[in-house]
């Protein structure tokens, strides 16, 4: 499996292909993020022919911007069960493209009898197997403070069902891999300009399919502006940094606080929910105030993810606060027990938002439907959503 940490450059045969004859292919899928590429893993594995087309020249949107979380646990409903499908699928597609994926978990820190709660209530309703609780003392060895020095830790729960991917490299290498498939097509660099059933415009001349899918995630707005409305899609914008881990951090689980607790539905539904918000906002009301999930992820070379905020607007200014900045790496440091952290990147992240609901499904045309997760759990759910789209289970949201 591939460990780098930085995105990967494709040979050029694989990471640009001139349409040529466009023929026809069974899928044309219009965006080459994770849902897309997905979609494309799926449609291949049932034997489809596939052509996936992309304005850009690698991966660079929402799937290589996050934490590569695949979130399963914190999910309800009908989201937690598409997401235990996508569980499945993301474990065969890394074994079969050669990508990293780690069932990891996820160890959720609980500092306060209030946080502790939730968890207990969540592992109350789950089962301890799917919710095992932890000791302070073991979830400060975890976390790198064998001696809990600050003493503000008062146990934990971990996730098991929870896996990890290399958001640097989980896109491009399916990409990769769906290029060098016999059916398989990617065309880079390759803007759309309309579609019709059983026709996708684009800058490079018309590409045919007997099916189309519009994975594009927020940019549904560029295409079919009036469902993106309709939808009240917005763009989330993330600060989110890469930081060299504390010597003592060893847990490859991503790692939860509460913060995440009051944004993930599993959590918000349990009885302590609405007293953790107050015990939060006594707390830390600035962290709220720029909407943080304080969480972090390890990358296989040992460097760690952190974030992150959450802004949400029709179109996402370039500029971040430093304050949002500090805020974020100072939780996250006092987390681990350390003085501050030493931050090796910074970037925005941006992903697809919808007050109205965490999908969209919807049929535009005879064969044409657009699927774009409106929420920030596109990794999480991106190949159980191909699953029930090929299955004839997905239905259009409404």
């Amino acid at each position: 499996m591939s460990s780098s940490t930085t995105p990967t450059t494709a040979p050029a045969s694989s990471r640009t292909r001139a349409p040529g004859t466009p023929g026809r292919s069974d899928v044309v899928i219009v965006g080459a993020g994770i849902i897309g590429l997905a979609h494309a893993f799926e449609a291949l594995s049932n034997g489809l022919s596939v052509t996936v087309v992309d304005r850009d020249r690698q991966p660079v949107g929402a799937s290589v911007r996050n934490f590569g979380h695949c979130c399963i646990s914190a999910q309800d409903g009908g989201l937690l069960a598409l997401a235990q499908r996508s569980r499945p699928g993301w474990l065969r597609a890394a074994e079969t493209v050669g990508i990293w994926a780690e069932q990891a978990g996820t160890l959720v820190v609980a500092r306060s009898a209030t946080e502790a709660a939730v968890l207990e209530e969540l592992r109350d309703e789950r089962g301890g197997d799917a919710v095992e609780l932890r000791t302070a003392a073991r979830t400060a060895a975890l976390l790198g403070r064998a001696d809990d020095a600050a003493g503000d830790l008062v146990g934990g729960a971990f996730l098991p069902a929870d896996l990890r991917v290399n958001p640097r490299e989980a896109a491009p290498g399916l990409a990769r891999w769906v290029a060098e498939q016999p059916q398989g097509r990617v065309l880079w660099g390759t803007a759309v300009t309309g579609v019709e059933p059983g026709t996708v415009h684009t800058t490079r001349g018309p590409v045919h399919g007997d099916r189309i899918l519009i994975c594009v995630g927020h940019d549904l707005d560029y295409l079919f502006p009036d469902i993106a409305e309709g939808h009240g899609i917005q763009r989330c914008r993330l600060t989110m940094a890469r930081a060299a881990a504390p010597a003592g951090f060893r847990t490859s689980s991503a790692v939860l606080t509460a913060t995440s607790m009051l944004r993930y539905d599993a959590f918000t539904s349990r009885p302590s929910a609405a007293l953790l918000r107050e015990e939060v906002l006594g707390h830390s009301r600035e962290l709220l105030d720029i909407g943080a999930n304080v969480m972090f992820t390890r990358l296989p070379d040992g460097t760690v993810l952190v974030g992150d905020s959450h802004h949400y607007d029709a179109t996402t200014t370039p500029f971040v606060d430093e304050r949002t900045h500090e805020l974020l790496t100072d939780a996250v440091a006092r987390v681990l027990g350390v003085e501050r952290l030493r931050v090796l990147e910074r970037w925005q992240g941006v992903y697809a938002s919808s007050p109205r609901g965490p999908l969209l499904v919807r049929d535009l045309a005879p064969g044409v439907r657009a699927i774009s997760v409106t929420s920030g759990i596109g990794m999480t759910l991106s190949f159980g959503l191909a699953a029930a789209t090929f299955d004839g289970t997905l239905a259009p949201t409404a």
